[in-house]
């Protein structure tokens, strides 16, 4: 309900209320209304000198010139008019009052009136329109959300991890403060800067921190409002908003997810005539500085350049590119130590070490991360949140989270105990492995247990060794089914590790150029029109060759880590048996196995009896060290 309409009711409201309370204070009139036996005594009396019959109502004067009213019975009184006339009565009769021409017309359009009156309504409830901003027929009027300059409380201390970021973009704060210190310069601004980076790196939140610092107004919108059913309605948006921030000069104006409406234009689809492309065109246009947005700076985001039309790209328009990725070991602990200012940590956490073992993790992650530790700690009836809380959020996120009522046989779980032990076994005797950071055979998510590897420093490439090190440890748990129940005895629970060792292998061969056969060549296929309708760019004979070369390297690492886990078959059967006892084993536990010693129990057990667990998670901090690889066990049930 607009304003005019809540001004309308509440006059009525007091129109009424003044109209009740004269009435209360009018003067009544006085009473003059008597029976109709009365009536006809008078009438027989000879007291009554004239009468106006109006249907059932019946006022007249006495012969006193007194005035009377009463009401005819629905009586049929047939001798009525007979006494009136022997009496002497003056009779007069009254004509109905017929309706006015206005007031037929209105109960005649009363219906349409009624039916308008709801179609403007859900029209207002709608995003489209009839007057004013926001209601029916103003469709062309822009989306965008102001926030002023007093309403953003973001500001550079409030975006960590991307400190190259920062640097690219805080020219635009000291030009926003003070623009004629780049003008006296001939200096000019870039009028557009392209945020480029994947989900949840802290885009929107680096654009908001450039508003809050210049203290300017921020327009925000994102690329799917501009696009409507109908055709133009883009276009005169982006129009709009234009002219609303040359209004709020020096501004900032965000688009969110620019890729909806700045794809590359034509392939032969809708002639350039669509809605998409007619609202590209206008932005490119309002950007390409034929009139003066002195002032003005866009600032868009998206995870997909690689569609953006190229004439958004060149100089003039978004001229400027700001990478913001993920971050390093150094911008994780920035962030953590953000998110968690408002959150009662244990004075023996360091987050260091938490940092070191979320590789990977966007801002948004480690934001999750943080949420969930403190859920967990929430509902122990904790005060603080403690080590072993990051550790069982991070094991949820990372892995999945446990299902403990999933009802498991003892040969089942056995079973899952040798698969995990081959690949911990595996992975820790292959040179430049990651280390074993934690092995369980807890069921979580798809897989019926987890072996859990975190580097000691993150990683941004692998050499032929480790890659091949990283195969040999994914072949690990079939070898050790295959070694203890023999070959009828290996189970579908490898699937994983299987697809996911011979995609390794293909890109080794395919991709990298780590065969010394087939030598550093790409074998990969044309980019088609549409997804999957590309071709092959190399003969039969090299597939061929490529098969055969795959195939060979997988053997061989297979082989290798047959002959790696036969070497070490009592590490096998002490870590099945330790699994089977604790459930869960850390890599202190992993080390006493690998050095045939006696295996300590974990953190915070309580009971050391066969086959009882008792909190079989750890609150280590010793080894959370870089990031995750994770080998599933019997993943995938078929």
């Amino acid at each position: 309900m607009n304003d005019m309409a809540k001004n309308l009711v509440l006059w009525l409201i007091i129109a009424a209320v003044l109209l009740s309370v004269f009435q209360n204070f009018s003067p009544s009139a006085p009473d003059n209304t008597i029976s109709y036996s009365a009536f006809i005594e008078e009438v027989q009396t000879g007291r009554i000198e004239s009468v106006i019959v109006e249907g059932p109502i019946i006022e007249g004067h006495r012969a006193d010139n007194s005035a009377f009213k009463t009401t005819r019975p629905a009586v049929n009184d047939t001798g009525l008019m007979g006494d009136l006339l022997n009496n002497n009565v003056k009779v007069e009769g009254r004509e109905p009052e017929k309706q006015s021409l206005w007031m037929q017309l209105l109960v005649a359009a009363f219906p349409i009136l009624l039916i308008l009156a709801i179609f403007m309504f859900f029209m207002r409830q709608m995003q489209g329109g009839a007057s004013g901003r926001g209601g029916p027929m103003a469709f062309g009027k822009s989306k965008a959300r102001l926030l002023s300059e007093d309403q953003i409380n973001t500001t550079f201390a409030d975006v960590a991890g991307v400190d190259e970021a920062k640097e690219d973009v805080h020219e635009l704060v000291d030009f926003l403060r003070d623009p004629s210190r780049f003008q006296r310069l001939g200096g000019r601004i870039p009028q557009g800067v392209l945020m480029v980076g994947p989900p949840g790196t802290g885009k929107t939140l680096l654009a908001k921190a450039i508003a809050g610092e210049a203290k300017v107004p921020f327009f925000s919108i994102s690329g799917s409002d501009f696009v409507e059913m109908f055709v133009g309605v883009g276009a005169s948006r982006v129009r709009d908003m234009f002219e609303q921030a040359k209004k709020q000069s020096p501004c900032i104006i965000f688009i969110d997810e620019i890729d909806a409406v700045g794809r590359h234009r034509g392939g032969g689809h809708g002639g350039g005539n669509d809605e998409r492309e007619q609202t590209l065109n206008q932005l490119l246009v309002e950007m390409d500085g034929f009139e003066g947005n002195e002032g003005v700076i866009v600032i868009a985001a998206t995870n997909r350049p690689d569609v953006l039309d190229k004439a958004l790209l060149r100089p003039g328009r978004f001229d400027r590119q700001v990478y913001v990725g993920l971050p390093d070991i150094r911008g994780r602990e920035q962030i953590l130590k953000v998110h968690v200012r408002k959150v009662p940590l244990d004075e023996n956490i360091d987050l260091s070490i938490v940092a070191r073992g979320t590789p990977g993790f966007s801002g948004a992650d480690l934001s999750n991360l943080i949420n969930e530790a403190s859920l967990f700690a929430a509902r122990a009836n904790k005060r603080i949140v403690t080590m072993e809380e990051f550790e069982k959020a991070r094991d949820k996120i990372m892995m999945g989270a446990e299902r403990r009522s999933m009802v498991m046989s003892e040969k089942e779980k056995e079973n899952t105990a040798y698969h995990e032990a081959g690949h911990a076994i595996i992975g820790r005797l292959m040179p430049e492995h990651d280390p074993v950071h934690k092995v369980s055979i807890i069921p979580r998510g798809r897989a019926l247990g987890v072996t859990q590897f975190l580097p000691e420093e993150d990683r941004y490439s692998l050499s032929k060794r480790q890659l091949e090190g990283q195969l040999c440890s994914l072949f690990g748990g079939r070898i050790a089914e295959e070694i203890v129940h023999g070959l009828d005895g290996v189970t579908t629970g490898a699937s994983n590790d299987i697809e996911r060792a011979t995609q390794m292998a293909r890109n080794m061969v395919g991709r990298w150029g780590l065969s010394d056969k087939m030598g550093p060549v790409l074998y990969g296929e044309d980019e088609g029109q549409m997804p999957g309708t590309g071709h092959l760019t190399y003969s039969a004979d090299t597939a061929r060759e490529i098969d055969v070369e795959v195939r060979r390297m997988l053997d061989e690492c297979y082989q290798r880590a047959e002959t790696t886990l036969k070497e070490n078959l009592d590490i096998l059967h002490a870590m099945k048996d330790a699994l089977m006892e604790y459930e869960t084993i850390d890599s202190e536990q992993v080390d006493d196995l690998m050095h045939r010693r006696p295996v300590r129990p974990p953190h915070n057990w309580q009971d050391g009896d066969f086959g009882n667990w008792s909190g079989g998670k750890k609150s280590d901090d010793s080894d959370d060290s870089g990031g995750a690889e994770i080998v599933g066990g019997p993943a995938k049930e078929l």
